[in-house]
């Protein structure tokens, strides 16, 4: 587990699962690699949700991976925009915890205040659903965010899952081979 020393909260927690996981995203050819579909996905989950950043997140041990990326400023054309270490966001978190997670002000919730996302890029607001195969694996997750806060609410909550089922019936026809 990952710990800020000066304040002594838990940042990041333990993912036991990462090896497992890794091994199932090479299975699957996805995650290490910027993907139009997920692009597309991204795009099409900021337009639902009036988000101005999408992101189809794939994480390993050490890092997310942005596979699927919508950004106002076009920044899915930067492979940098597209890495963001373990330890700094929230998608490790609903990863773990295999929920959806809300924080329509982050500044309101101290274990998440600190996140280096918050002060480096300004991230005011986080709605995220994990993405969960057919094998049990949480893959990855489906999520936005906005620099301002904001009330997602139940209607937030219940698109971002159904996106992310959605987007798991997609991965799952790859894996078939429909698509």
């Amino acid at each position: 587990m990952s710990y800020d020393p000066t304040t002594h909260l838990l940042l990041t927690p333990e993912d036991a699962e990462a090896p497992r996981r890794v091994v199932r995203l090479r299975e699957l050819g996805i995650g290490e690699a910027p993907d139009p579909e997920f692009d597309a996905f991204a795009r099409r989950l900021a337009g639902v949700t009036g988000a101005p950043y999408a992101m189809v997140n794939f994480i390993d041990e050490h890092r997310q991976f942005f596979a699927g990326l919508h950004a106002p400023d076009g920044g899915e054309a930067d492979p940098a925009r597209r890495v963001l270490a373990r330890d700094h966001g929230y998608c490790p978190h609903v990863v773990v915890r295999r929920k959806a997670l809300v924080l329509e002000d982050i500044r309101d919730y101290p274990r998440f205040a600190g996140n280096p996302v918050v002060d480096e890029t300004g991230i005011r607001s986080y709605l995220g659903a994990p993405l969960i195969d057919r094998t049990g694996m949480t893959l990855g997750t489906v999520c936005v965010v906005d620099h301002e806060p904001r009330r997602w609410g139940r209607q937030g909550l219940e698109t971002i899952k159904s996106m992310a089922a959605e987007l798991v019936e997609q991965i799952q026809l790859r894996e078939r081979g429909g698509l």
